[in-house]
């Protein structure tokens, strides 16, 4: 059954999105993800916490996804000293001088349209409960100064979550939770190549925030009752494996829902966009626990501007096939002199062949993987 589509302005927007991040991840070997969930989160109003080891260019892609998007841009990497101005502003000594507690927040957080903030848990107490605000309103309350936050997305980082349980409840305000991993033996070629390639490349701007708030704006006018119906099925499956989730988080998905079906060129979700509950569990032993328990039930799952995130969370070959041979085409259709040209095609063929075997590869892929293999001999 085909499903209704959203206006054509809507799909255009959604298209000028994934074309950001695709050109924001130029280069940066396996964080194609991590772009994309930026972009649902900011979609979906909520907020993104990335956990895993230093050095994993987790604030590399945030920094590319929010110069490609445009908007006010604020990073800062807390520590246990980090007082609450290095993030909110000053207080504003004019203002003082007639008795007024007010706080300058110019340039700050208060005024960001993305944040990034690294090792997020270090914050003192009264810098988390000031976040509260900010993450969960929009507001800035300090003193005497209240204000409006033109926040769209914050992205948290650390490199693992708390055990303290007042952090943890803090960590939870974060809806979706990535935990990323050093690239993989097989793409450490194409990790190399494509380093070298971004060092070099400029940050650029792709599309407007205003595309960000115009799918936003379509998002709670998604038809959700099929999908409803399909996510109550997973949490029971999920419940009956031992995985909870909180009431909260189990009617915030609904919003991750909703904004994949936007972000997917539809107005009403269906069994293709449950994925983002993978996001949700909140541990990574959740996450490994729920793809197992939620096979079949993710089984339909796609997007098109999302295919990574979906890839990740799925962990099924046919949801990498539409991802493999988009690559296999760019690879192609590049300058097969140009530096790592041939590095990256080696690292595509031994991908694609550690998924498929001859008889499970499909035929537009197999195809690609063809003019592959004789592209590495031509230039051996």
């Amino acid at each position: 059954m085909s499903l209704p589509n959203l206006p054509t302005d809507a799909q255009q927007a959604a298209a000028r999105v994934r074309d950001a991040v695709h050109a924001a991840t130029t280069g940066l070997v396996e964080r194609e993800q991590l772009a994309e969930l930026i972009v649902l989160a900011a979609v979906a109003q909520e907020h993104l916490l990335i956990l895993g080891p230093p050095g994993t260019a987790k604030s590399a892609v945030v920094r590319r996804v929010a110069a490609a998007l445009g908007g006010r841009y604020f990073e800062y990497l807390l520590g246990r000293f980090t007082e609450p101005s290095e993030l909110f502003g000053p207080v504003d000594l004019r203002r003082l001088r007639e008795g007024v507690v007010e706080t300058d927040v110019t340039g700050m957080l208060p005024e960001a349209e993305v944040a990034f903030l690294d090792e997020v848990f270090l914050g003192s107490t009264a810098i988390l409960n000031t976040l509260l605000g900010v993450l969960n309103e929009r507001r800035f309350r300090r003193g005497h100064t209240q204000i409006a936050c033109p926040l769209r997305v914050c992205v948290g980082a650390s490199n693992a979550l708390p055990d303290d349980e007042s952090l943890a409840a803090f960590g939870d305000r974060f809806l979706l939770h990535l935990f990323v991993e050093p690239v993989p033996d097989h793409q450490l070629e194409a990790l190399l190549a494509g380093g070298w390639q971004s060092e070099r490349a400029t940050l650029t701007h792709h599309t407007e925030l205003g595309d960000i708030d115009a799918l936003s704006q379509r998002v709670p006018q998604v038809g959700m009752e099929r999908a409803r119906s399909l996510l109550a099925d997973a949490i029971r499956k999920l419940r009956g494996a031992g995985l909870s989730l909180s009431d909260r988080r189990i009617v915030k998905v609904q919003r991750l829902i909703a904004a994949a079906t936007v972000l997917a060129g539809r107005d009403v979700a269906d069994e293709a966009d449950l994925w983002p509950l993978f996001y949700v569990m909140p541990t990574r032993e959740a996450q490994a626990a729920a793809q197992d328990v939620l096979r079949d039930s993710l089984s339909a799952a796609a997007n098109p501007t999302l295919r990574a995130a979906v890839e990740h969370a799925v962990l099924q070959p046919v949801s990498r096939v539409a991802r493999l041979i988009e690559a296999a085409r760019s690879c192609l259709d590049s300058d097969a002199a140009a530096p790592g040209a041939g590095a990256i095609a080696e690292a595509l063929l031994r991908e694609i062949d550690a998924n498929f075997n001859p008889q499970s590869i499909p035929a537009e892929l197999a195809a690609q993987r063809t003019r592959l293999i004789q592209r590495v001999s031509a230039s051996a």
